[in-house]
């Protein structure tokens, strides 16, 4: 039987249309594509997959609306977006400095850059999982994808 407890489809629902920077649209892409190839994504009850996934910022929540494959709904899993502001934030601001370093520092200090980059990267994605747990139980690797779209989420413009 194949493994059934996964993501099939996932989109980011915005109430406007946002014009992003070409590698914003790059990394939102990869992270789909990435997503949708390997992932493991299981709600928490009797629900058998594959799944879509529809992700929004709703006032001051992020939803997760996981549906069926045949977009019927299951369940909505709202989380407080106050708790991923701050690492969002400091993961924007190390990104423009890795942008910056690129153009005219050092292979040393990109590389020291990008570790920080990854390393906030990487607590983010671990704050998604622990927050939710109990609720849609994620490997790392589907956590990492899903954080880098809600930092794409979180980009204005």
């Amino acid at each position: 039987m194949p493994h059934r407890q996964k993501l099939a489809k996932i989109e980011l629902v915005e109430k406007h249309q946002v014009r992003r920077a070409a590698e914003v649209e790059h990394e939102r892409a990869v992270a789909v594509y990435d997503l949708l190839e390997e992932n493991y994504f299981a709600p928490n009850g009797d629900f058998i997959g594959p799944y879509a996934l529809y992700i929004k910022l709703e006032e001051t929540r992020l939803v997760f609306d996981v549906r069926k494959e045949d977009e019927s709904p299951l369940v909505q899993v709202p989380l407080p977006l106050k708790t991923f502001q701050s690492i969002v934030k400091d993961y924007f601001l190390i990104c423009e400095s890795y942008f910056a370093a690129i153009k005219k520092s050092t292979p040393s200090q990109i590389e020291a850059i990008d570790m920080g980059r990854r390393g906030l990267h990487n607590e983010g994605s671990e704050l998604l999982r622990e927050r939710l747990g109990g609720k849609i139980d994620v490997d790392f690797d589907t956590a990492r994808r899903l954080f880098t779209l809600i930092c794409v989420l979180h980009i204005r413009g």
